[in-house]
């Protein structure tokens, strides 16, 4: 990897952390406004602001998700550390990566766990991706980085977590008001696309909310920079979610949580290849994702030895393609059919105990599940994408031990039983039985009220998934003696946190985090003919350093993501494939709170970086212009509008993780107006 980093680049945002981090020791309010950093996090355990866990972990909000504008989900993660998306800017591209794991040309869907709902998503198809949805479904969205995340998620969590939750009734009921109908619809210059959307929510009684919504959203095929036309982008889809909330019992503190989510894009003749351009012609395809989740919360505040927490939970995730445009006998251009059903419980409570100068909350649980994979053609089975069942039965605990004299400590431990079954009449396969270790230990330790340090150790293994233990050809037997995935972590950073920078009502805060992982046993897919289809490779490392920081006030705010992942190949030195060039996110940004108007200026900016066989990738920057106005008397009262130019500089580049050129300049406009009853 070069090191030929912009330093003008980084010397600015170092700057501009510094600046404000000596600012902000002027002294402290205790009404400041917090930052993105001074969130919830709700996929912890027990409920933690995100600058306070020993851990890097970022959450966007539904104001987040609604600036952004975005026409995929993708789009959603350049302003977050060590993470971004994958493949292409397709709709049925979409994959992540986080700190170096999941890269364009293997299926790392299993190395990186991704729910909605408390509903565990996955689907590995050849050049597809592995998530397929619709930014408007969506309130909420958590990143946990790092293999730490497996305690309570799964085992074989290496790059760590990405948790979607759904809209909520409450998020549309104001006041007094018990029934909400809210209209939205945006327009997209680059590739003419259109969204339309409404949502229904009302609250029939004081116990019960209910939400609907639907959605629709198309566009055509977008440009570069060079005004270029990425063939096979366009796209159209439907969307739609149900949610009911009840709460019950004594306070009514127990809630009942029921949603179901569904997304269907159904074209012909689109590009058989959605992570980049290839000449693999055209299919008519069909995609439908479905999710369905019902949760119980029981958090008994008189019983300081139950706090439950389940989920029952049930996701499909289907393509049906046909009438390929390549004349080929091969069958990944017949006619096909495939899909992941995935039905899971998780049971989770936490236990409060308390005494002298300490408190402890104990979280365990169990977690059960079953995926079945299914893919038939008119070809006949699929050796390289082997049909069967993945059963795995998880228990875990988690123990948060918090000292009055500011130490918290952390261990954790999760033992995953998985069972791997091939379908019946897969050659030379059998039943493979794994058990995955991954235990942890966290330490948080706040200096004073303004700093704390943290540090943390990890393991865990990944079991090999039915594909590649038992996918084949006639020239490659399947793969049973593989090993599983081990990776070792260990993280150390520090935090800075303080109300009360130039008044009593803004704050800054700033977290930093280093990383190190070392894996053993990756896999990888082996193409020499009459060795098993894939393979265990010795070992790689990866390390980095990710900055967050924000600035919060009633007028100004800003935003810097920074991220260094680097990673090698053990054995040869070279740079693995999975590795994202350095990066850097600004947001700055102003208020006008009477007018109600927000507008700003997104910079992210990218370093060059080189793989082997001279496999290089320019550095770039693109800039962005937003705002947003809520109108608070006139004629357009009760509206919101956003707007916003992105790549103002109409910049040509490609993501060294991406397979294709990112888009050129385009124009947004979105239009909101909730009608409240």
């Amino acid at each position: 990897m070069p090191i030929s980093m912009n330093y003008t680049r980084l010397f600015a945002s170092t700057a501009l952390v510094a600046t404000l981090s000596l600012l902000a020791q002027q002294g402290q309010a205790q009404d400041a406004t917090a930052t993105p950093l001074g969130r919830i996090i709700l996929g912890w355990g027990t409920d933690q602001v995100a600058i306070g866990t020993p851990q890097a972990v970022t959450v966007l909000n539904e104001d987040d998700i609604d600036q952004q504008q975005a026409t995929t989900l993708g789009e959603l993660f350049d302003q977050v550390p060590g993470v971004q998306s994958i493949g292409s800017d397709r709709v049925g591209g979409l994959s992540f990566n986080i700190r170096g794991i999941g890269e364009l040309g293997s299926a790392d869907e299993s190395r990186i766990i991704v729910q909605v709902d408390g509903a565990t998503k996955f689907y590995e198809q050849y050049r597809m991706g592995s998530f397929f949805s619709d930014p408007e479904l969506y309130r909420r969205v958590e990143i946990l980085r790092g293999p730490a995340s497996s305690t309570l998620y799964g085992a074989g969590a290496l790059g760590g977590v990405v948790t979607f939750e759904t809209r909520n009734p409450s998020d549309f009921l104001d006041g007094d008001e018990t029934q909400t109908l809210r209209f939205r619809t945006s327009y997209d210059s680059n590739g003419d696309g259109f969204m339309g959307s409404v949502i229904y929510a009302t609250q029939p009684r004081e116990d019960l909310e209910f939400l609907a919504a639907l959605n629709y959203r198309q566009a055509g095929n977008y440009e570069d920079g060079d005004g270029t036309e990425i063939s096979g982008s366009e796209f159209n889809s439907i969307s739609g979610l149900l949610k009911a909330t009840y709460h019950f019992g004594d306070d009514m503190s127990q809630v009942l949580t029921a949603s179901y989510q569904i997304w269907d894009s159904d074209l012909d003749d689109t590009a058989y290849s959605q992570t980049g351009t290839l000449p693999f012609g055209t299919v008519d395809r069909h995609i439908r994702d479905q999710t369905l989740s019902l949760r119980w919360q029981n958090p008994a505040p008189a019983n300081p030895w139950l706090d439950l927490d389940v989920v029952l939970s049930y996701s499909d995730t289907a393509v049906e393609q046909g009438d390929s445009s390549v004349p080929s006998p091969s069958p990944l251009f017949a006619d096909s059919d495939y899909s992941y059903e995935t039905l899971s419980l998780k049971v989770q409570n936490t236990m409060t105990m308390a005494g002298a100068g300490w408190e402890n909350f104990l979280t365990y649980g169990i977690q059960l599940s079953r995926q079945d994979r299914v893919a038939g053609t008119t070809a006949g089975p699929l050796g390289f994408h082997p049909e069967g069942v993945d059963s795995r039965v998880g228990l875990f605990a988690q123990s948060e031990l918090v000292f009055d004299n500011g130490l918290t400590l952390v261990p954790g431990i999760r033992l995953d039983f998985v069972n791997l079954e091939p379908a019946a009449g897969i050659a030379g396969t059998t039943t493979t039985t794994e058990t995955a270790f991954s235990p942890k230990l966290a330490v948080y330790y706040e200096i004073n009220d303004n700093w704390s340090v943290f540090g943390s150790i990890a393991q865990t293994q990944r079991v090999p998934t039915l594909d590649e233990l038992f996918s084949l050809d006639s020239n490659e037997p399947s793969s049973p003696d593989l090993g599983m995935e081990t990776s070792r972590s260990a993280e150390l950073g520090f935090s800075f946190s303080n109300a009360g920078v130039f008044n009593t009502n803004d704050a800054f805060d700033l977290k930093v985090t280093a990383f190190y992982s070392e894996l053993e046993d990756l896999i990888e897919r082996d193409s020499t003919a009459g060795t098993p289809y894939y393979r265990n490779i010795a070992s790689a490392e990866i390390y980095g350093i990710e900055i967050e920081a924000a600035y919060e006030a009633e007028r100004l705010f800003g935003r810097l993501a920074y991220s260094d992942v680097r990673g090698e190949d053990t054995a040869t030195g070279l740079t693995l494939t999975s590795i994202p060039a350095r990066s850097l996110g600004l947001t700055l940004g102003g208020r006008a709170p009477d007018l109600g108007i927000e507008y700003g200026w997104r910079g992210y900016f990218v370093d060059d970086i080189s793989y082997s066989a001279g496999n290089s990738f320019d550095s770039y920057a693109v800039h962005d212009l937003f705002m947003s106005w809520t109108p608070r008397r006139g004629a357009f009262e009760g509206f919101e509008i956003r707007a916003s130019v992105e790549n103002v500089l109409d910049e040509t580049y490609q993501n060294s993780l991406a397979g294709d050129n990112g888009r050129g300049r385009t124009y947004r406009l979105t239009l909101s107006r909730p009608i409240q009853w």
